[in-house]
């Protein structure tokens, strides 16, 4: 059984934890962002094995490696940046998952000094760990957009439950009461955003986003010539059908066009959400964030349109993704049913 502890060293405890949680979730949402890096730059293979880079623990060590790739593919996947950018990621990928284990440890042996419950870092063990093999598969099968679809979803997922627990580290402000019948509609939002992060983590994986470089049409039409099924088949390779055969710009144009419209579904939904809870107590910062952030959102999107996807608004719209999702969460957080918010962890709480 722990110790109790009291006063100021079970302070100093939750404090030191509440900064550990900040900033693994701070490090969580720089991973994301750092993915989409490497997925925009095409730097997946730049290893093509894991976890090491042709056996060597960094590019240095398997540099003659690298540069037989090169010589054999001048424009294949493999080349000295992207070796480097690709290990980088799975760097920081090791210390996230080394902070979770932290994390985990510190809320068992000081749960009474923190007040609460250990269980929710707990998850977020296991859902790190699944984040890291389906990483290792992304590799192993060769960019397969269901896989890697699937780690960009694990990502956000685990995200999100970085966010709520790093709202559990401090009391929250008072919460108008008749906010609170939103609740379910913060959860609809939440989960129609999540469909929508689906839907542009399938537009990225299968190299769609230009597959319409018009708008409000797409090809000069509202409803273009199009192949869901194609588009949408699961089980199949990198710019693949199920066939075998090369995946049609028709089945590209499905892609990009649901992600499309999908986007203004979530849009309103959210926009009427935000601003419903703008004017409520406690709710405030978080709504505004919202409404600007959906307005960001559309902003990124239409530029990566017109400008043709440049490297740099496309991180941004990952990003932008990502502080959604976290708005999202703290919105859910504060809407939950106990009055208040969390309470501050009571001292010789036993």
């Amino acid at each position: 059984m722990a110790p109790t502890q009291t006063g100021a060293p079970a302070a100093r405890i939750r404090a030191r934890y509440a900064r550990l949680v900040a900033f693994t979730m701070f490090l969580t949402f720089d991973l994301i962002m750092f993915g989409a890096f490497v997925r925009l730059t095409d730097s997946g293979l730049g290893c093509p094995d894991w976890p090491g880079c042709y056996g060597k623990a960094s590019p240095i060590g398997a540099l003659h490696d690298i540069h037989a790739a090169v010589q054999a593919m001048p424009d294949g996947p493999v080349t000295l940046p992207k070796a480097w950018i690709e290990m980088v990621h799975r760097y920081v990928g090791t210390i996230l998952g080394m902070l979770i284990i932290l994390i985990v440890l510190m809320a068992w042996r000081h749960r009474r000094a923190l007040g609460q419950s250990p269980w929710l870092a707990t998850i977020i063990l296991p859902a790190v760990s699944l984040q890291g093999a389906f990483g290792a598969w992304t590799v192993t099968h060769q960019l397969m957009p269901a896989v890697v679809t699937t780690h960009l979803l694990l990502g956000i997922g685990l995200l999100a439950l970085m966010t709520w627990l790093s709202a559990r580290q401090t009391p929250l402000p008072p919460i108008d009461p008749q906010a609170r019948r939103y609740r379910a509609a913060a959860a609809i939002g939440l989960a129609l955003l999540y469909v929508q992060l689906a839907l542009g983590g399938w537009v990225s994986t299968n190299y769609a986003a230009l597959a319409c470089m018009d708008f409000p049409t797409c090809h000069g039409q509202w409803l273009p010539a199009m192949d869901f099924r194609g588009g949408y088949s699961i089980v199949r390779g990198l710019g693949e059908l199920p066939s075998g055969e090369i995946i049609s710009q028709d089945a590209l144009t499905a892609i990009h066009w649901t992600h499309r419209n999908f986007a203004f579904v979530v849009l309103v939904y959210l926009g009427w959400l935000g601003w419903k809870l703008r004017r409520h107590a406690g709710l405030e910062g978080p709504a505004r964030a919202l409404l600007v952030m959906l307005a960001v959102q559309l902003a990124t999107g239409l530029t990566n349109i017109f400008l043709q996807w440049p490297l740099v608004i496309a991180v941004l719209h990952n990003g932008g993704s990502a502080v959604l999702t976290m708005l999202c969460v703290t919105l859910l957080v504060r809407l939950r049913p106990t009055p208040g918010g969390f309470a501050a962890p009571l001292e010789g709480r036993h």
